[in-house]
């Protein structure tokens, strides 16, 4: 399992910048950024390496601000390769929340995965290593 922040944001002009401008200043280097909106608000959602100092940061600068713990899971990034890791996910009988990718390379794409029932996620990391696929720990994020 890894760390992800939430951000609650209004939905105004310049406050995604204001906000990476804050984790720049921090020097809070993002792995993942990712942006959800509805009319009113966005919900962003932060992977960093170091999560503590991005919420110190946000808290400082007057954001709302929450710790989430996602798995981040290594798939072969080709046709049917995240589906390979939900179909795995769906025998092991993990709800998603919600998953987004956050990195991509010729062979590897990185999907950081909501799991409704954490100790289900604990539980399930050996089987999803044992098919293949790459669990990354928060020590693995820069």
């Amino acid at each position: 399992m890894i760390e992800q922040i939430t951000v609650f944001l209004e939905n105004e002009k310049g406050r995604i910048a204001a906000l990476c401008r804050t984790l720049g200043d921090a020097n809070i280097n993002m792995a993942a950024l990712s942006v959800a909106d509805t009319t009113e608000y966005g919900i962003v959602r932060i992977i960093c390496g170091n999560t503590a100092a991005a919420l110190a940061a946000l808290d400082a600068g007057g954001y709302r601000a929450i710790k989430t713990e996602v798995m981040a899971i290594a798939v072969p990034h080709h046709p049917g390769g995240a589906a390979d890791l939900l179909e795995k996910l769906d025998d092991l009988d993990v709800n998603i929340e919600y998953f987004y990718c956050f990195s991509t390379t010729d062979d590897l794409a990185v999907l950081a995965l909501k799991i409704a029932d954490p100790a289900s996620a604990a539980e399930a990391s050996w089987a999803i290593e044992k098919a293949g696929f790459h669990v990354f720990d928060q020590d693995e994020i820069e």
